[in-house]
């Protein structure tokens, strides 16, 4: 079966959103232009790394052609949810980012998981092998405002323990710096003790 790459020049809306509830929830990503949707299931690090290299990869067009397009103010908030029925295309694997210099856009693309190994030369390549993808191209405005709600979407899940930044659970946490020792709180202490 041939590569099937799904392509948004002008996209009305990328945005990153999850499903379900924190420390439940799948992340997907979806780009709408047009009457097309296409959304694509990925891991929450994912998510992360891709505006982290967004913001990075902004930063330094902005530096090295000094194209004031490229360090925008950012766009407007789109605080809105995923458009439904959410149907995921694929799930992300590999992830590639680039620049292009004739349409001044960020190229976000996105690959299938493959059980082969995927060669990089697949990656932002219209090659007829290789697994399916997203490709996304955003203006730098666009992109700036992907990576801010990216973040935000990451963040607003459970909040993490102050000693070892893992997620705490509304049930409770074992934190790995106590060796999984609890103190007892001088709340916890009079609670327990009703007599004083």
């Amino acid at each position: 079966m041939s590569r099937v790459i799904h392509v948004f020049r002008q996209p009305e809306r990328f945005v990153a959103g999850t499903v379900g509830e924190p420390g439940d929830r799948a992340f997907y990503l979806q780009a709408i232009e047009e009457a097309r949707t296409i959304s694509v299931l990925l891991e929450k690090q994912q998510v992360s790394v891709l505006a982290e290299r967004i913001d990075a990869l902004l930063t330094e067009v902005a530096r090295r052609f000094g194209d004031a397009e490229a360090a925008p103010e950012p766009a407007a908030s789109d605080t809105d949810p995923l458009a439904v029925p959410l149907e995921e295309e694929f799930r992300v694997g590999t992830m590639g980012l680039g620049w292009d210099a004739d349409s001044k856009s960020i190229v976000v693309e996105l690959l299938a998981v493959s059980e082969e190994e995927v060669d990089e030369s697949v990656v932002l390549d219209d090659t007829e092998e290789g697994p399916d993808a997203l490709r996304v191209f955003l203006s730098p405005p666009q992109a700036r405002a992907f990576a801010e709600r990216a973040e935000k979407v990451v963040s607003a899940g459970r909040a993490p323990c102050p000693l070892c930044a893992e997620p705490l659970d509304p049930e409770g946490h074992i934190c790995v710096r106590l060796n999984g020792f609890h103190k007892r709180s001088p709340m916890g202490d009079a609670a327990a003790d009703p007599g004083e």
